[in-house]
């Protein structure tokens, strides 16, 4: 049986960013995982990722929940810099 552990080493995403996607969609964590690596995969994949934690970030200043933002900034950081679709935005 494979754990979510096992199959985030096969995902192309880490961790924040899983659970970004898993708290925008409201699913569990392995359905996040799945969704991901699916999302990925397609010509706009990564621009609808990077929309789904960008939307995450907002949600939680509107809240109030500024540490929730900044990790969820951190998670947007580093996908932006992992994913070569984004060099624009690194300049």
């Amino acid at each position: 049986m494979l754990t979510f552990e096992d199959c985030l080493g096969l995902c192309e995403l880490d961790e924040d960013e899983i659970m970004a996607i898993a708290e925008h969609e409201h699913v569990p964590e392995i359905v996040a995982l799945e969704m991901a690596q699916y999302l990925i995969q397609l010509p706009d994949g990564t621009v609808t990722i990077k929309r789904m934690i960008v939307e995450d970030i907002q949600h939680a200043r509107e809240n109030n929940n500024l540490a929730h933002a900044e990790l969820l900034q951190s998670a947007l950081k580093h996908f932006i810099a992992t994913h070569p679709e984004f060099d624009a935005y690194r300049r």
